[in-house]
């Protein structure tokens, strides 16, 4: 099985519904899988051949979709780049993947010339919407003149490489995720469960070059929904999106959620047509979710993974979404859910022994969707993918009922007088408070406890708190050496391009045991 097969499956069985939602231009699946087709044959005719990698830095838009599976179609690998990056931070990922070719927008026109810059080999494809500037190749034009060749092409095998997927992941720094068609399509499917139904809208609201999103593109194309896009997330374009289209269905990050649900349209916006919105990428305070379920009025899913796993781990269904015996250590709410059909996850100590249910480890996971490996990386390799599983550099334990409890990355673990202490426990506490819009806690030197926790506050807008008000909070509701010693309020916290908070920066910026 490949990707190909999801899509001719839509063009198959769902031909006559509509695929992309484009303004005044919709596409059925049909006509889809002809662009699809034209697409491939331009790419090939611009001088890329089977086994060539193409980068995409794009906006989320019908293109992305389209360059997804032409790339397949034409044994291209494609190479989504972080539209939050850096032009070095593309420039590596281009140079370090061997990337023929860098397709761009009008939005990332600039970002692109000065790639070109650092990598004088790379060929530039235009895929904006204003006339293609000299020098570059028109993706529009290509497009409308390609001759459809696809049957001459082979068919993709399982274990062909897909794309590379780059991120900080687990060890060091920049990786490519190397992901096939099985780790794909094995993700898709196994998520079918996920509740996407036939003549659903999906309405991209995270961007597209992250799995993040990947988590629901590809289920919504096997199922026949109609892709909508938000070019570039803003909660205010968000909600005006979803009423427009009469969107079902979404990938959300919580601080995505968080901004959604605190906009001033939201009780004025027709939010009926949601179904479902699946969430995940880092922790949702509990407060946070169930004032999300009260105002977007729908069913929530969460999902853990990562881009090494295609990315799909775990998912908490709708129905396990109570909110009773919130005061017990372990309640269902407050994990990830159960491993998904197909995926094997343990949770093990240093040594890589099973620990029992209750007790802290490292979350390890092997299946068909787990990645082929880092491009070029194979030290790392043999460190993370040892003993055929995965080592996600996450730390979580499980119940009796089999559900997982993600409590921290191996790195943002703080460790207080010999206590562990997990950041999402804390950061849940402080955002309860109901002056608090974001929190973040990081470990800062200390003489005595080794570290002490700071916590990094955003405030409501025209709100003013102290120091002591807010540590005064969280020693009414927790244990103390799991408390704030000093607090830091700042107007924003840094965030990556799927909009997880960047501890890194936190780090850098707050870090210091004198900064407060």
């Amino acid at each position: 099985m490949n990707l190909l097969y999801l899509l001719r499956r839509a063009r198959d069985q769902f031909g006559d519904n509509i695929a992309v939602l484009d303004g005044d231009r919709p596409a059925t699946w049909r006509e889809f899988y002809g662009r699809v087709e034209r697409s491939a044959a331009f790419l090939r005719s611009a001088g890329l051949e089977s086994g060539d990698r193409m980068a995409v830095l794009l906006s989320n838009s019908p293109e992305y979709l389209e360059l997804y599976y032409a790339t397949a179609m034409a044994g291209i690998i494609i190479v989504p780049l972080n539209n939050r990056w850096s032009v070095d931070d593309c420039a590596f990922a281009i140079a370090d993947s061997g990337t023929k070719s860098l397709v761009v927008d009008d939005r990332f026109l600039g970002a692109g010339r000065g790639i070109v810059d650092r990598v004088a080999s790379l060929n530039l494809i235009f895929a904006g919407g204003d006339e293609c500037p000299a020098g570059m190749t028109s993706y529009r034009a290509g497009l409308e003149a390609a001759v459809p060749t696809s049957e001459a092409w082979p068919e993709p095998k399982p274990d062909d490489l897909l794309g590379i997927f780059y991120t900080s992941g687990t060890t060091g720094g920049p990786k490519g995720a190397m992901l096939t068609h099985r780790n794909i399509c094995s993700n898709a499917i196994l998520c079918y469960a996920s509740g996407m139904r036939v003549g659903a809208r999906y309405l991209h609201g995270a961007p597209m070059f992250h799995l993040a999103d990947g988590a629901a593109t590809h289920v919504a194309t096997m199922t026949g929904a109609a892709h909508a896009f938000l070019p570039t997330f803003d909660p205010g374009a968000y909600l005006a999106a979803v009423e427009r289209h009469r969107a079902t269905s979404s990938v959300l990050v919580p601080t995505m959620i968080n901004m959604i649900v605190n906009h001033p349209a939201i009780d004025s916006t027709d939010l009926s047509s949601l179904e479902r919105i699946l969430y995940g990428a880092s922790p949702i305070p509990i407060p946070l979710l169930q004032l999300a379920m009260k105002k977007l009025g729908c069913e929530f899913q969460q999902a853990y993974g990562m881009t090494e796993t295609s990315p799909v781990q775990t998912l908490l269904q709708p129905e396990e979404h109570c909110f009773e015996n919130l005061d017990q250590e372990f309640a269902p709410v407050r994990s990830a859910g159960r491993p998904i059909l197909g995926m094997e996850i343990r949770v093990v100590d240093m040594q890589d022994r099973e620990v029992p249910a209750g007790q802290a480890g490292e979350i390890i996971a092997r299946g068909d969707n787990v990645m082929k490996g880092y491009w070029n990386r194979p030290a790392i390799n043999q460190e993370v993918l040892r003993g055929g599983w995965m080592h996600t550099g996450d730390l979580g334990a499980f119940d009796e009922r089999g559900f997982l409890y993600v409590l921290d990355r191996k790195k943002d673990m703080i460790k207080s007088g010999g206590e562990n202490v997990f950041s999402p426990e804390v950061e849940s506490a402080i955002v309860s408070h109901e002056d608090v819009l974001e929190a973040a806690v990081i470990g800062v030197p200390h003489e005595r406890w080794g570290e002490t926790i700071r916590a990094v506050v955003v405030l409501r807008p025209g709100v003013v708190r102290t120091e002591a008000e807010i540590i005064g909070y969280c020693r009414s509701r927790m244990t103390h050496f799991k408390c704030p010693t000093s607090i830091v309020f700042v107007d924003a916290l840094p965030k990556g391009g799927t909009g997880k908070v960047q501890k890194v920066a936190l780090r850098k910026l707050y870090g210091n045991a004198s900064v407060g």
